[in-house]
């Protein structure tokens, strides 16, 4: 799991079966402290995230798993919403 901020949305005007209606975000993963890392990526949105937002994500077998139908072809999902991050 890991973190990001929502940059945009993705259109497809096309998708494969499985992700029709499921909202496809443009996420920059970030550190705790919000700075960036990394490429920005395109993750399927399991819980309708807002721009701008801090997410949390998951990839591989996990983002896979996080729709409502299982193992679709997706490479991250975003699968909470951060309300803060406290470093220990």
């Amino acid at each position: 799991m890991y973190l990001g901020r929502v940059l945009g949305t993705v259109w497809a005007s096309r998708s494969c079966d499985g992700l029709q209606g499921v909202r496809l975000l443009w996420v920059q993963p970030t550190d705790s402290s919000g700075k960036d890392i990394g490429e920005p990526q395109v993750a399927a949105d399991a819980v309708q995230a807002q721009l701008g937002e801090r997410v949390t994500l998951v990839d591989g077998r996990e983002a896979a798993l996080a729709l409502a139908v299982p193992f679709v072809p997706v490479d991250a999902a975003v699968v909470g919403h951060v309300d803060g991050v406290q470093a220990t």
